[in-house]
């Protein structure tokens, strides 16, 4: 396995709609445990292809230490097929380094999309995990969480040293220095 190269900022790749991925093969495996191993190496618990400059519609999420009702799990071409809701959460990203914000999401979704051994998935999606899917799936769309930020929120949001300290055990809705 290997760690990969975070694309930061105005990356051109991160403003790309991801490809559909036509075929799992044999390459695709080894990507996705790479691409767990930059996550876990970066301390997140979500990470997108385009994050680590692929242009391919997946994801990879493990939130299973704060949520143990949602094992770790890769998703190819996954899709919101239903959003009910509205909370609001603090979020980082790994490719916005030291960039954190109070962001409007669905509360619960339903998504769909593909397992690495080509298997279709449909699953339900609460709080954590459902802020988790909307934030990487919003990287296949060339989306990043600050284009959904409104002043009116970030208000909310503390500022200072002791809020970059919080980690997602201490605050399990918010999204640590990642999704």
């Amino acid at each position: 396995m290997a760690v990969l190269e975070i694309q930061t900022n105005d990356a051109p790749v991160l403003r790309q709609k991801a490809a559909l991925i036509q075929e799992i093969d044999a390459d695709l495996h080894p990507f996705i445990e790479d691409m767990f191993e930059t996550m876990y190496e970066a301390q997140g618990i979500g990470l997108a292809a385009p994050q680590v400059g692929v242009s391919k519609r997946i994801i990879v999420i493990d939130i299973e230490k704060h949520h143990p009702e949602y094992p770790r799990i890769a998703l190819i071409n996954p899709v919101l097929t239903l959003t009910v809701g509205e909370e609001l959460g603090e979020e980082g990203c790994l490719s916005l380094p030291g960039v954190r914000g109070m962001v409007r999401r669905s509360a619960m979704v339903k998504v769909e999309g593909l397992l690495p051994n080509g298997n279709k998935i449909e699953f339900d999606a609460a709080h954590l995990m459902a802020r988790v899917l909307q934030h990487e799936i919003d990287h296949l769309n060339g989306i990043l969480f600050t284009d959904l930020l409104r002043p009116e929120d970030q208000e909310l949001l503390e500022t200072g040293p002791e809020s970059c300290e919080k980690s997602g055990d201490e605050n399990e809705d918010s999204l640590h220095g990642n999704k």
